[in-house]
């Protein structure tokens, strides 16, 4: 069982002195622990906590590091941007590098623009939409996370009692500090309602500037596009004047090279990418269409510039993750383990009559407790019946086996993952739910 050192709990005293909440991001402190994980170090699946205990990772840095912790060439391309002198503010052929391989690899990708966060390629992406067409709406889908800036800070994980009516979706601030008037220029829709999207977007498409989405809404429980519903939001968009973005943040890499839009088969305006792409640095990417990405400056009037952009420790690790990436082998492994694992695991919960769904596509899954496998998940207003004290009873137990799931929305594996540590987490959840049962 877990138990803290008093080491850790002099650790977490202190850290509430220094760090606000004790963390650096909120999402960093464990409900169910009452306070951090506080990790010491990984290597491969592995994490190790500040007591040396090890744990199977399900997390991997919320998808962020798809090859594991420590990969060796990971590791070698920073010591090689250290060896260069941690050049910052600078362009080199590695940035360059990684942009053409982009765009050999992703439909959409014609030209990029290097960024560090989510958050921060969001936000440049919808100006850059809004320069562009010259409109000023934006329409995003509840349940849809796009980072935590002023414009798209909206409707992610909403009360599901603030949905009043199918028409629109009333914007939801997911954090203080965001202006009432910002809510003039956001419209929240449900996902997969074609009624919905055609009403409010054909009425208004003289005012909207994009629609952006997760192609796999992986933040709020992996909620898939329906059949035909990605192609009709390019199709409309097309017509109206309307660009389409792609947040590819979470769902990027997680099918094959190609992204989710490679998967379905659409090609978006516009595409933002991160997580996997950096190998565990911090990296994100603002890719596009040529005539659209060359309103950046100094070609065009959009201004988009910083001094830790494109930094070479994050572009050489970007480099070697898509390297790895492109070898024949690795995805057909990665998507094999998976699947098998996702798979088992939903005959472990099925077998023990607990009701839970598990939701996956590509190496990201989620599990769904308190809704039955047959049960269709279509948006986000559909997760209501989700049973979270029931999830946060499971998450505890596998803790406390040596598994660490994050209590949140989704999970996956890396490329680190064996045969042998799936079986070792299958066999584990197989306790697991007799005791849940």
């Amino acid at each position: 069982m877990f138990s803290d050192s008093n080491e850790n709990n002099d650790w977490w005293v202190m850290a509430q002195k220094y760090l606000p909440g004790g963390v650096n991001a909120a999402a960093r402190f464990n409900k169910l622990l009452g306070k951090s994980f506080l990790v010491s170090h990984g290597e491969g699946c592995f994490i190790t906590d500040i007591n040396g205990r090890k744990y199977i990772d399900m997390n991997m840095s919320y998808g962020a590091s798809l090859l594991g912790y420590g990969d060796e060439a990971i590791v070698s391309s920073l010591e090689q941007a250290a060896r260069d002198g941690v050049l910052c503010g600078h362009e080199t052929h590695h940035q360059l590098w990684v942009a053409q391989k982009l765009a050999q690899i992703i439909p959409s990708a014609e030209m990029t623009r290097f960024c560090s966060t989510g958050t921060e390629t969001t936000w440049h992406a919808i100006r850059l939409a809004r320069a562009y067409t010259k409109k000023h709406w934006i329409v995003k889908f509840e349940g849809h996370f796009h980072g935590y800036n002023d414009y798209l800070g909206f409707s992610a994980w909403p009360p599901y009692s603030i949905e009043t009516n199918k028409a629109r979706c009333i914007p939801y601030p997911q954090t203080a500090g965001i202006p009432d008037w910002m809510e003039q220029h956001i419209i929240v829709l449900p996902f997969n309602d074609y009624d919905v999207l055609n009403n409010i977007v054909e009425s208004r498409a003289d005012e909207i500037a994009a629609i952006i989405l997760e192609p796999v809404n992986y933040n709020s429980g992996t909620i898939l596009p329906l059949p035909g519903y990605l192609q009709y939001l390019r199709k409309l968009t097309n017509s109206l004047g309307i660009l389409l973005i792609f947040d590819e943040i979470l769902s990027g890499f997680r099918t094959g090279l190609s992204c989710m839009q490679g998967y379905y088969r659409v090609i978006p305006d516009i595409t933002i990418l991160g997580k996997a792409l950096g190998g565990g640095m911090p990296l994100s990417a603002l890719t596009g269409n040529r005539d659209i990405m060359q309103m950046l400056a100094p070609v065009g009037p959009v201004v988009h510039s910083g001094t830790y952009i494109a930094h070479p420790t994050a572009i050489m690790a970007a480099e070697a993750f898509l390297k790895r990436a492109e070898k024949p082998d690795f995805y057909a492994n990665l998507l094999k383990k998976s699947d098998y694992l996702c798979q088992e695991l939903q005959n472990i919960f099925s077998s023990a009559q607990i009701p839970v769904k598990v939701q996956f596509l590509g190496a990201r899954f989620s599990l769904l407790f308190g809704v039955s496998q047959d049960q269709e998940i279509r948006c986000y207003q559909d997760l209501a019946a989700v049973d979270m004290d029931l999830a946060n009873r499971f998450y505890k137990l596998a803790f406390d086996e040596g598994i660490y799931f994050n209590p949140g929305w989704h999970h996956g594996i890396s490329d680190a993952h064996t045969e042998d540590d799936i079986h070792f987490v299958l066999g584990k959840v197989g306790s697991i739910v007799k005791k849940l049962a």
